[in-house]
Protein backbone atom coordinates (compact mmCIF):
# COMPACT_ATOMS: atom_id res chain seq x y z
CA UNK A 1 0.00 0.00 0.00
CA UNK A 2 1.13 2.86 -0.98
CA UNK A 3 1.80 6.24 1.21
CA UNK A 4 -0.84 8.40 -0.34
CA UNK A 5 -3.26 5.86 -0.80
CA UNK A 6 -2.80 4.57 3.14
CA UNK A 7 -3.58 8.53 4.11
CA UNK A 8 -6.16 8.49 2.04
CA UNK A 9 -7.71 5.94 3.62
CA UNK A 10 -7.03 7.54 7.33
CA UNK A 11 -8.19 10.61 6.26
CA UNK A 12 -11.49 8.44 5.64
CA UNK A 13 -11.47 7.09 8.64
CA UNK A 14 -11.03 10.44 10.79
CA UNK A 15 -13.55 12.00 8.72
CA UNK A 16 -16.54 9.04 9.41
CA UNK A 17 -15.49 8.35 13.00
CA UNK A 18 -15.82 12.58 13.10
CA UNK A 19 -19.22 12.50 11.66
CA UNK A 20 -20.61 9.42 14.05
CA UNK A 21 -19.48 11.49 16.86
CA UNK A 22 -21.74 14.60 16.02
CA UNK A 23 -24.66 12.71 14.30
CA UNK A 24 -25.14 9.92 16.87
CA UNK A 25 -25.94 12.45 19.82
CA UNK A 26 -28.24 14.46 17.47
CA UNK A 27 -30.10 11.81 17.15
CA UNK A 28 -30.31 10.88 20.60
CA UNK A 29 -31.62 14.17 21.06
CA UNK A 30 -34.04 14.70 18.29
CA UNK A 31 -35.91 11.00 19.04
CA UNK A 32 -38.65 10.80 21.47
CA UNK A 33 -38.03 9.09 24.90
CA UNK A 34 -39.07 5.31 24.98
CA UNK A 35 -41.22 4.22 27.06
CA UNK A 36 -43.26 5.91 29.79
CA UNK A 37 -41.29 7.22 33.25
CA UNK A 38 -41.80 5.07 35.93
CA UNK A 39 -43.70 6.76 38.66
CA UNK A 40 -42.74 4.95 42.03
CA UNK A 41 -45.20 5.65 45.02
CA UNK A 42 -43.79 5.70 48.41
CA UNK A 43 -45.91 4.64 51.20
CA UNK A 44 -44.80 6.11 54.80
CA UNK A 45 -46.77 5.10 57.78
CA UNK A 46 -48.09 8.21 60.36
CA UNK A 47 -45.26 7.50 62.71
CA UNK A 48 -42.78 7.23 60.14
CA UNK A 49 -43.43 11.00 59.63
CA UNK A 50 -40.90 13.45 61.25
CA UNK A 51 -42.32 15.64 64.07
CA UNK A 52 -42.95 19.14 63.51
CA UNK A 53 -39.97 21.40 62.56
CA UNK A 54 -38.20 17.93 61.50
CA UNK A 55 -37.13 16.56 58.50
CA UNK A 56 -36.77 12.83 56.52
CA UNK A 57 -35.14 12.40 53.76
CA UNK A 58 -36.59 10.09 51.36
CA UNK A 59 -35.56 8.46 47.79
CA UNK A 60 -38.75 9.10 45.13
CA UNK A 61 -38.42 7.86 41.72
CA UNK A 62 -34.73 7.98 42.27
CA UNK A 63 -34.70 10.86 43.16
CA UNK A 64 -33.57 12.22 46.38
CA UNK A 65 -36.18 13.99 48.06
CA UNK A 66 -36.90 14.84 51.68
CA UNK A 67 -40.44 15.09 53.16
CA UNK A 68 -40.80 18.33 56.07
CA UNK A 69 -43.18 18.32 58.51
CA UNK A 70 -43.68 22.82 58.54
CA UNK A 71 -44.85 24.33 61.80
CA UNK A 72 -48.70 24.57 61.21
CA UNK A 73 -48.82 23.88 57.79
CA UNK A 74 -48.38 20.21 57.75
CA UNK A 75 -46.30 17.61 55.30
CA UNK A 76 -44.48 18.43 52.51
CA UNK A 77 -42.84 16.53 49.92
CA UNK A 78 -40.22 18.24 47.80
CA UNK A 79 -37.18 17.13 45.44
CA UNK A 80 -33.70 17.58 46.96
CA UNK A 81 -31.99 18.62 43.76
CA UNK A 82 -31.44 22.53 43.24
CA UNK A 83 -33.16 23.65 40.10
CA UNK A 84 -29.42 25.23 39.17
CA UNK A 85 -26.73 22.86 38.68
CA UNK A 86 -28.21 19.59 40.42
CA UNK A 87 -26.82 19.96 43.74
CA UNK A 88 -28.60 18.67 47.01
CA UNK A 89 -30.32 21.02 48.98
CA UNK A 90 -30.28 20.38 52.71
CA UNK A 91 -32.77 21.71 55.21
CA UNK A 92 -31.86 24.38 57.73
CA UNK A 93 -34.06 23.79 60.67
CA UNK A 94 -33.04 26.87 63.15
CA UNK A 95 -33.66 29.36 59.46
CA UNK A 96 -36.77 26.88 58.06
CA UNK A 97 -35.37 27.27 54.74
CA UNK A 98 -33.50 24.55 52.50
CA UNK A 99 -30.16 25.99 51.38
CA UNK A 100 -28.06 24.76 48.50
CA UNK A 101 -24.37 24.76 49.60
CA UNK A 102 -23.16 24.75 45.76
CA UNK A 103 -24.09 28.44 45.38
CA UNK A 104 -25.45 29.70 48.19
CA UNK A 105 -29.38 29.60 46.83
CA UNK A 106 -32.21 29.39 49.56
CA UNK A 107 -35.45 28.04 48.98
CA UNK A 108 -38.41 28.15 51.60
CA UNK A 109 -40.22 25.46 52.81
CA UNK A 110 -43.05 25.33 49.41
CA UNK A 111 -39.59 24.94 47.62
CA UNK A 112 -40.07 28.50 45.84
CA UNK A 113 -36.77 30.04 45.58
CA UNK A 114 -36.01 33.20 47.80
CA UNK A 115 -32.65 34.27 46.62
CA UNK A 116 -29.59 32.76 44.44
CA UNK A 117 -28.98 31.78 40.92
CA UNK A 118 -31.85 28.75 40.38
CA UNK A 119 -33.93 29.53 37.58
CA UNK A 120 -37.38 27.24 39.41
CA UNK A 121 -38.57 26.00 42.04
CA UNK A 122 -37.91 22.97 43.73
CA UNK A 123 -39.91 20.17 42.46
CA UNK A 124 -43.51 19.38 44.99
CA UNK A 125 -44.53 16.03 45.36
CA UNK A 126 -47.87 15.34 45.42
CA UNK A 127 -49.18 13.55 49.18
CA UNK A 128 -52.38 11.69 49.76
CA UNK A 129 -53.34 10.89 53.46
CA UNK A 130 -54.92 7.71 54.30
CA UNK A 131 -56.42 5.68 57.22
CA UNK A 132 -52.33 4.88 58.76
CA UNK A 133 -50.40 5.83 55.96
CA UNK A 134 -49.77 8.72 53.31
CA UNK A 135 -48.60 8.07 49.70
CA UNK A 136 -46.14 9.96 47.85
CA UNK A 137 -45.67 10.50 44.86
Amino acid sequence: MKRRRFLGFLLTLLGFTALGSFVYPLIKFLSPASGKAATQKVTLKKSEIPAVGEAKEIPLNGTPAILINRPGKGVVALSRVCSHLGCLVEYDRAQNRLICPCHGAFFDLEGKVISGPPPKALIQFPIKAESESILIG
